[in-house]
């Protein structure tokens, strides 16, 4: 959804900038204490297994910080595959996400 600083629409919910910059910092907390993990992992782990955890958890990094640029130049929020408002459920799930459902099916 494109953000708004306001709700004078209450029937229809907008992520504020506020709320979108709380989710991805979350995300990306988590994203962090990933790695910490990884790299604390015990050695009896699987080395190909770990550097597979890792490039997934960098991926997810920067796709984060990718999504506070697109609050920065106003365009968070919308599809990049269709260009309409990606739903605000999404983005509560996955709030880096670029596409809304349709087109990331299209994407992979």
């Amino acid at each position: 959804m494109p953000l708004d600083t306001r709700r004078s629409e209450p029937w229809l919910e907008r992520l504020t900038a506020h709320e979108a910059r709380q989710r991805l910092e979350h995300e990306r907390s988590s994203r962090l204490t990933q790695l910490q993990a990884i790299d604390e992992a015990d050695e009896s782990t699987s080395q190909p297994l770990l550097s597979a955890q890792k490039d997934t958890v960098h991926r997810v990094l920067k796709e984060i910080e990718a999504a506070f640029t697109r609050i920065q130049d106003g365009t968070f929020g919308i599809c990049r595959g269709c260009a309409t408002a990606i739903p605000v459920e999404r983005l509560e799930i996955l709030p880096y996400t670029r596409y809304c459902v349709p087109c990331q099916r299209d994407a992979t």
